[in-house]
């Protein structure tokens, strides 16, 4: 891949070109799109090496939270700000991050977040106490941000239409990849290295994730109309709202203030959605250009991940306490209990990716939420009726198939059909709904599991909590069905 050697010259009369149009009128100044497959293909895997590593960080530290907690001396408060701080500084500014892409270089703003996010992790492996391993775990986040929506915009860009299933098939296995392996590196760094090294790891793939993406990923052509600031400011302040709420509500024991906050996010997000409406009479790019959800695919899409982040965010603490209180496992032999869920998502993978772009992805999806759906009742019945751990195996086979036919055909039926200037902005909506789903779905079932321990026996409650997640997955089933087929028509893009 040949570096850019030029930058885009618009003239003052062609100032309000979209990042589409800019790079038709200078095709010698950026590489023409999409790219080869000879070079298309390495720029994914340099995109997906820090994806992978920034997801499987909201996993991994979970599992190392006891021995963090009784070598840090910390609090269960403490504890708990550990992963929410992360999850806040994450979620709040994705709308933004993923234009900052469209603004200055979907490149340029992974590299940035990149290096923050690697610099942050050997600062939480440092921390000599609580508060600056708290503080380091909010700038990892904000890292992750930056990062984050870029793989997804960029994926889209350079590979052509007939070939994006199987390019974000990659992309949406090593999501799927990155949530499953979480849990058993966790407990295998854990137990022999120290929760230090679970931070640590972070760093040599970091630097090899910014030397690929500055060698392989190419330069795109910037938005030239500035962001409307108000909009900014309205999504920030709606997406924190919410997401504090959420994850303040259950200790808080759903005060006043914490319904203060929800109704004060909805009518923050009412007003940002008029916003963007306003936004291009003021000469101003909108954070969110409406225009995109007019694809039916795409609003179903958001439907979906809602869904899917709800399950995977929830899910995870109930089964891991359920193996390793309910059946005395240790965090390594409660990690390993997972292994055939990533077997399975590692082995199918590949192939649903292959399939995605010959099937109708929103089917494949379907069959995908319905055996995720399947499998979590079948944990919810193995752990309130004590079936023994022979079922919840099963279950979690079961659950790898599904993950394996959710992540990649979900991501493609909601991205494939949006026009190259809306990748940004598409790709940060689709990261902000997948992750205002994990805060809902961590807190909703996290509320529902302490509800149960106070009144039975610990086996039943983390079933019951798990029932919860079932039922959510409907809606993703349910959405699934209703996406149109658009594999070979090429035309949609064209006319966007």
């Amino acid at each position: 891949m040949h570096a850019c050697e030029g930058k885009l010259n618009v003239s003052d009369n062609k100032q309000n070109l979209s990042s589409q149009e800019a790079l038709e009128t200078a095709p010698k100044a950026y590489p023409a799109m999409p790219l080869p497959e000879k070079q298309a293909w390495p720029a994914l895997i340099a995109l997906c090496i820090g994806f992978f590593m920034i997801l499987l960080d909201q996993t991994i530290v979970a599992v190392s939270t006891p021995a963090l907690q009784a070598d840090m001396g910390a609090s269960y408060n403490e504890v708990i700000w550990v992963t929410s701080i992360y999850l806040l500084t994450f979620a709040v500014p994705l709308l933004v991050t993923g234009r900052l892409g469209d603004k200055y270089g979907p490149k340029n703003v992974y590299v940035t977040g990149m290096i923050i996010f690697t610099l942050s992790s050997l600062a939480c492996g440092l921390a000599p106490d609580m508060l600056t391993l708290i503080i380091a775990r909010g700038v990892q986040g904000l890292g992750a941000a930056l990062l984050t929506p870029q793989t997804m915009a960029t994926i889209n860009r350079i590979f052509a239409f007939e070939r994006r299933g199987a390019a974000l098939g990659v992309w949406g296995s090593t999501a799927g990849l990155a949530s499953l392996a979480g849990p058993i590196l966790g407990g295998v760094i854990t137990e022999n290295w120290g929760w230090q090294w679970v931070f640590y790891i972070n760093l040599p793939i970091g630097v090899l994730s910014v030397i690929a993406v500055l060698k392989f990923v190419p330069e795109f052509p910037p938005l030239t109309r500035p962001l409307d600031p108000l909009s900014i400011v309205l999504s920030i302040a709606a997406v924190f709202f919410l997401v504090f709420a959420f994850q303040q509500g259950e200790s808080a024991g759903w005060a006043a203030w914490i319904w203060i906050m929800i109704i004060a996010a909805v009518v923050l997000f009412a007003w940002f959605i008029f916003q963007q409406s306003r936004a291009e009479k003021s000469g101003n790019d909108p954070l969110v250009p409406l225009q995109i959800f007019k694809s039916r695919n795409f609003s179903l899409g958001n439907i979906c991940i809602v869904a899917m982040g709800f399950t995977v965010a929830g899910t995870p603490l109930p089964i891991m306490l359920y193996f390793q209180q309910a059946h005395g496992m240790n965090a390594m032999e409660a990690g390993f209990m997972m292994v055939p869920q990533a077997l399975m998502a590692a082995v199918l993978s590949p192939y649903v990716g292959k399939l995605v772009d010959r099937s109708n992805p929103g089917r494949l999806a379907a069959l995908g939420f319905s055996a995720v759906a399947l499998s979590i009742l079948g944990l919810a019945l193995t752990m309130i009726f004590d079936l023994g751990l022979v079922w919840a195996l099963v279950a979690m086979t079961l659950l790898g198939i599904g993950n394996a036919f959710v992540w990649a055909p979900n991501s493609t039926s909601t991205m494939r059909d949006l026009p190259p200037k809306f990748m940004g902005a598409g790709s940060g909506v689709f990261n902000t709904t997948r992750q205002l789903g994990s805060v809902i779905g961590a807190a909703a079932i996290g509320a529902v599991m302490q509800i149960r321990l106070a009144t039975g026996a610990e086996g039943a409650a983390f079933g019951q909590a798990l029932l919860l997640a079932a039922a959510v997955l409907i809606i993703g089933i349910v959405a699934s069905l209703m996406a149109s087929n658009t594999a070979q028509t090429k035309s949609a893009v064209k006319k966007s």
